[in-house]
């Protein structure tokens, strides 16, 4: 009789409650027992949820404090030399450090969990020497049985997984760093297996990419050495995200079960399951249930892939799951009260998927329960099926607009050498242009005033007045800090994603549809649901104003095409491409209505270009052409005078380096100061020979850099980039941060300008 299961479960709560906790304690509101009581709070009664909904293996270990990888690294005691750790249970103090930062030790590393919108911390290896300081996996298994009697499956990340998204040593340590750690994971699990746990999931999503042979070597010697050492532990190797490369020596790994993903891996893994077939020993976790998508799921195509899967794997060794951790979406479609009845019912958030493995669970193991379930699936297939013919998703005319561009081969009246010329006689900048990336402390004021604005307390003029009070403040701040290039601040908007949704037509809101991004913050993608097309000038009104009060260059600040779609939760009736195209053809009537009014210098962000790369190598280059050709179709209509930005974040972007400069914005700026420069060898090893500005201090954490770390910055990237190409700035924007550190840290970006300036101009002497 097959099982049903998920691979984990949203940390946040439906009404952010871990985030709160977690903000109210580093604020000082909440002491640390307060903290834990809190979150144990939540985390059972997430775990009482899934029981309650009829779920069989329930995932126990996947809840976090702030993130899956830092918790294994604290677990082993990888805790960078630069946070004081004197061994010994890590406490949550240091925990919080090495992901925050502190006045005088920079945080580590952040960057984006393999193709999702998720980012983790990035253990450090460094020369320690591994130890268990406590065994998570085993405490959280004990209260799950303990306090709700569950028999709980507990989650940790894999060795090679672990290993491979680590950074701090050389690729010939990483036999020695696997020896350090696989006695350490085999005592973790023979502690599980001696309390009497039965299943453990060991995630391993690095096996959806591109691994060689010596990994598969490794592979192997991993799980051995765990079949040898815990002979009577189920091990579930969990995959996700895409298929499994090399299918046939993977299953043939000495596990109890293998976990595929069927929905994002669906092509490869089904071919793989058709030519090699499925162990007749071991159990296939079936990832049918999309752990990544908002929509229902339709009962009757899943069930015609149960009766294929059945064809290689018997009923009772079939587990049906979700196709990864229901981390990557919102808690529950059910406090939704203002989405229209046709998109709310064909909706399924993390709750809702509960119910439908339940559902395929029921209809695979007891076909006799046919006919109660019948109407469950027929309310589901009319759903989908209404909301397939709505006029929403049948503009004729914005299908007609894209399919012209869709030919286009969109590029700028002339080449960047000559707009660059043009550029430079325009504005008159010096040396090293100093800028931010575009927002400005959206302070508890701020916030307010929104808030009050939404629920109709205050009306438009009187909003309108105080956003533009608030651009008053920021246009005087910034020319007292001495920047070359200003922005308005964006305080009049939430969320870069929501506040061009919200004024686009094909999209709508949730209330309550959170969801992680990194640590406490969280994001509430909208939904794009429909054709999207453009309505009426979104950000001329502000932008306009700004460039009134000085006489120094604003630049319009908008949201890429490729950021918004990789940042919303897309429908899936038609390909990312057309709706890459259609945002772009939308966004770039928003770029000529700016122009229009004398904007000069327009910044379209793409932070999460990189975030949609394909894992799958063979599928990147394709999805690299049509990306920078949105991009191109939104700016490539301006004047040659007109100066077009982009901003990247966050993400290993030294693979792409040629799709970058494929874009020809005249200044892109990345990010560089929490990979600690890394991005710069990039640059050491290939030309860059556009405008560039490399983020010199890092935004997510609350220390203010010194002067003496961003001229050291600055110097390594002039020894490789053009001086007369490259800009200074932050990483990011600056919406989250206090208005003291921001003005601090603004006012030694500036000094460390000017001494590089001054030791440029020597040296050029």
């Amino acid at each position: 009789m097959a099982k049903s299961s998920v691979l984990g479960y949203p940390r946040i709560g439906a009404e952010r409650e871990w985030k709160k906790a977690l903000e109210a304690f580093w604020a000082g509101r909440l002491e640390e027992s307060e903290l834990h009581a809190k979150l144990r709070e939540i985390r059972l009664n997430h775990l009482r949820k899934q029981q309650e909904k009829g779920i069989d293996l329930i995932p126990v270990n996947e809840f976090s404090y702030y993130d899956h990888m830092l918790d294994t690294a604290v677990m082993f005691g990888i805790i960078p030399q630069r946070f004081a750790y004197e061994g010994g249970i890590v406490p949550l103090s240091i925990y919080y450090d090495i992901a925050r930062g502190t006045k005088d030790a920079t945080a580590s590393e952040m960057t984006k969990w393999f193709n999702t919108n998720y980012h983790y911390i990035v253990p450090e290896l460094y020369g320690i020497t591994p130890t268990i300081t406590e065994n998570k996996p085993l405490l959280a298994y004990r209260e799950a049985k303990e306090q709700l009697g569950i028999e709980g499956k507990p989650v940790i990340v894999g060795p090679l997984t672990f290993l491979k998204l680590s950074k701090g040593y050389e690729l010939a340590e990483t036999d020695a760093w696997l020896d350090r750690l696989l006695p350490l994971y085999v005592r973790i699990l023979q502690e599980l297996e001696n309390e009497g746990a039965r299943w453990v999931q060991i995630d391993e999503p690095i096996l959806v990419t591109s691994i060689d042979i010596n990994d598969l070597r490794r592979l192997k010697k991993i799980y051995e050495t765990f079949a040898v050492s815990v002979p009577n532990l189920s091990i579930m190797l969990q995959t996700y995200f895409e298929a499994v490369e090399h299918y046939e020596e993977i299953v043939r790994l000495p596990v109890k079960g293998i976990g595929l993903d069927f929905v994002h891996g669906l092509t490869g893994n089904l071919a793989s399951l058709r030519t090699a077939g499925f162990p007749a020993d071991k159990v296939l976790g079936a990832g049918l249930i999309d752990g990544r998508g908002i929509w229902r799921a339709s009962p009757r195509d899943k069930l015609t892939l149960l009766e294929e899967l059945e064809k290689y794997v018997l009923p009772d060794n079939l587990i049906v799951q979700s196709s990864c951790s229901l981390l990557h979406v919102p808690v529950t479609v059910k406090h939704e009260t203002r989405l229209p009845e046709r998109l709310k019912e064909a909706l399924a958030f993390a709750d809702e998927k509960l119910d439908e493995l339940v559902l395929l669970t029921k209809a695979v193991s007891s076909p006799g329960q046919a006919e109660a379930i019948a109407e469950d699936i027929e309310q589901c297939e009319h759903a989908l099926l209404a909301l397939k013919l709505s006029d929403e998703r049948n503009r004729s005319d914005v299908q007609r607009a894209v399919a012209a561009i869709d030919t286009q081969h969109p590029r700028r009246t002339s080449a960047f050498a000559e707009r660059h010329k043009l550029q430079s006689e325009q504005w008159q900048l010096p040396l090293f242009p100093t800028t931010t990336i575009g927002s400005f402390p959206q302070t508890a004021e701020v916030r307010k005033a929104r808030q009050l604005w939404r629920k109709g307390e205050w009306s438009q003029e009187r909003y309108a007045a105080y956003v533009r009070e608030q651009i008053d403040t920021w246009i005087k701040i910034q020319e007292e800090i001495g920047l070359d290039v200003l922005v308005h601040g964006e305080f009049e908007r939430t969320d870069m994603v929501e506040f061009f949704g919200e004024k686009l037509a094909g999209f709508a809101f949730t209330q309550h549809g959170w969801v992680q991004s990194y640590g406490s913050r969280c994001v509430k993608p909208p939904i794009i649901y429909g054709d999207v097309a453009f309505v009426e000038a979104m950000t001329v009104e502000e932008t306009r104003y700004a460039q009134s009060k000085t006489k120094r260059p604003v630049k319009g600040m908008l949201t890429g095409p490729i950021t918004i779609m990789n940042w919303s939760f897309v429908r899936e009736d038609i390909p990312r491409e057309q709706i890459a195209y259609q945002l772009a053809y939308a966004l770039r009537q928003e770029v000529e209505a700016l122009e229009r009014v004398g904007i000069g210098m327009i910044q379209v962000d793409e932070p999460a270009v990189r975030e949609g790369l394909p894992l799958k190598e063979e599928a990147q280059a394709e999805y690299l052409e049509w990306a920078v050709k949105a991009f191109r179709l939104t700016t490539c209509t301006v004047r040659d005078t007109t100066q077009i930005h982009t901003h990247m974040c966050y993400c290993e972007f030294q693979d792409m380096i040629g799709s970058i400069r494929d874009m020809d914005a005249d200044v892109i700026s990345i990010e560089t100061s929490r990979s600690h420069g890394e991005l710069i060898q990039s640059f050491e090893e290939t030309t860059y020979e556009l405008g560039i500005g490399l983020g010199v201090y890092d935004i997510h954490s609350p220390r203010v850099p010194q002067v003496e770390e961003m001229t050291a910055m600055i110097e390594r990237a002039l020894r490789v980039l053009d001086p007369r190409l490259f800009w200074i700035n932050p990483d990011c924007g600056l919406k989250t941060r206090g208005t003291e550190e921001t003005i601090a840290s603004l006012r030694n970006m500036v000094e460390a300008a000017i001494i590089s300036r001054e030791k440029f101009s020597i040296k050029a002497e």
